[in-house]
């Protein structure tokens, strides 16, 4: 489970990580308030982020589906302990190709690492 410490650095880590994604993609409300978004880099999804309120309604999806049809991602890496994301990636058409433990920070929450099949 992660603690406030890891929140920090995984924070410093995403600011970091969006400075080299290639592709964002951001959903919006009519008001202007941003409730989903994507990031591609390197045919990797890199960043999926679905605000709670939306979930199920099929916008995780087409974000998922913009990123692989339009940005030509095939790979995507999902927390261990995230069952939820796991899962939705597997739904989706991503299998699990591999495991990372520690993360690519050095800290002990295994990673998936998940690609669309050939």
């Amino acid at each position: 489970m992660l603690r406030e410490p890891d929140i920090q650095a995984l924070a410093l880590a995403v600011r970091e990580t969006l400075r080299t994604i290639g592709e964002f993609h951001c959903l919006r409300t009519a008001a202007g308030m941003p409730y989903a978004f994507a990031g591609v880099a390197d045919s990797k999804i890199e960043m999926l982020f679905v605000h709670p309120a939306y979930k199920g309604c099929g916008v995780g999806r087409s974000l998922v589906d913009h990123a692989v049809r339009s940005l030509g991602a095939a790979q995507v890496d999902v927390n261990e302990q995230n069952e939820q994301a796991a899962g939705f990636h597997e739904h989706v058409g991503f299998r699990r190709i591999g495991r990372f433990a520690p993360d690519p920070f050095g800290n002990p929450f295994p990673v998936l690492h998940m690609a669309l099949p050939s």
